[in-house]
C-alpha cells in the first residue's frame, strides 16, 4: 500500500513540472513558472516560489516548455513587481465625425470633419487620454460653406477600466477659418459613448457628440433709408451648433 502511495507522489509531482514553462520577455528576461492565466491581452505566470507576475501580451517573446528550454542557459528569475503596464506612453487619437450643423433660429445643414490628437494613453492606473492637436471641421449650410481647422486640448476618460466602458470627453481651443469671408472664434466640444479596449495600446470608440463654433461672417447689408442704393459689408457674429456621431481610433 505505501509503494503505491509513493508512486502516485511520484506521478503527481512530475505531471506539475512537466507543465513548467519558461517565459521570455522583450528585454531579454527569463521567468520560469507555470502559467496559470493567457489571453490575448495578459500572461500571468507562477514562479518556482509561489509568486505571481502579470506580463502583457506584447511583451512576451516567447514561451519555451520544459523539453524547448532544456538546452537554454539556467534561468534568471525576474524581480517581482506588482504590474508592468506598457501603456503608459504617448498615444495618438484619431476621430472621424458627421452629423448636423446649424445656426440656430436662421439655417441648418451637415458637418463633417477629421480631428488628429497627441497625448497621454494612460495616467497612473487608469487610460485615460489627455493631449492636444488640429483637424478639419467642414461645416455646409444650404449654399454657404464653412472651414475651421481647430487647434484644440481634449481629454477622454472611460468610466471603468473594464475592456468594454462608457466614455466620457471634452474638448476646448479656437477655430481657425479657412476663408477670408469669415473669421473665426472659440471652438468647445462634448463626448458621451462606448469604448472597446482591444489591447494594452489600442481601443476604439463609438461617440454621440456635441461642438460650438464661434465665427463672424461678412454680410453684405443695403440700408436703403440712409444712402438709397449704397452697400456695405458688415461682420455679423454667428454660432454654429454640430451634433452626430464620431468614430474614435486610439493607437
Amino acid at each position: 500500500m505505501k509503494k503505491h502511495i509513493v508512486y502516485i507522489l511520484l506521478c503527481i509531482l512530475s505531471f506539475s513540472y512537466a507543465h513548467a514553462e519558461t517565459i521570455i520577455l522583450r528585454t531579454g528576461a527569463r521567468v520560469k513558472g507555470t502559467i496559470i492565466f493567457q489571453n490575448e491581452e495578459v500572461v500571468v505566470v507562477r514562479d518556482e516560489s509561489g509568486a505571481r507576475f502579470q506580463y502583457p501580451r506584447t511583451d512576451v517573446e516567447q514561451i519555451l516548455s520544459d523539453e524547448e528550454a532544456a538546452a537554454e542557459p539556467e534561468v534568471t528569475v525576474a524581480e517581482e513587481e506588482p504590474e508592468i503596464n506598457v501603456s503608459k506612453k504617448a498615444s495618438i487619437l484619431l476621430e472621424v465625425f458627421g452629423g448636423a450643423a446649424v445656426v440656430p433660429n436662421e439655417k441648418a445643414g451637415g458637418a463633417a470633419g477629421v480631428d488628429f490628437l497627441v497625448g497621454s494613453h494612460h495616467i497612473g492606473d487608469r487610460h485615460l487620454f489627455i493631449g492636444g492637436g488640429l483637424g478639419y471641421h467642414g461645416l455646409f449650410l444650404g449654399a454657404d460653406k464653412y472651414n475651421f481647422l481647430p487647434v484644440e486640448v481634449a481629454l477622454r476618460m472611460p468610466f471603468t477600466e473594464q475592456k468594454h466602458s462608457p466614455v466620457f470627453g471634452v474638448a476646448l481651443g479656437y477655430g481657425i477659418a479657412l476663408s477670408k469671408e469669415y473669421t473665426g472664434g472659440i471652438y468647445s466640444g462634448v463626448d458621451l459613448g462606448y469604448r472597446c479596449q482591444l489591447n494594452p495600446k489600442t481601443a476604439v470608440a463609438v461617440v454621440a457628440f456635441s461642438q460650438f463654433q464661434q465665427a463672424k461672417i461678412n454680410v453684405t447689408l443695403t440700408p436703403d433709408q440712409m444712402i438709397p442704393g449704397a452697400t456695405f459689408v458688415n461682420k455679423t457674429g454667428r454660432n454654429f451648433v454640430v451634433a452626430g456621431l464620431k468614430l474614435a481610433l486610439y493607437f
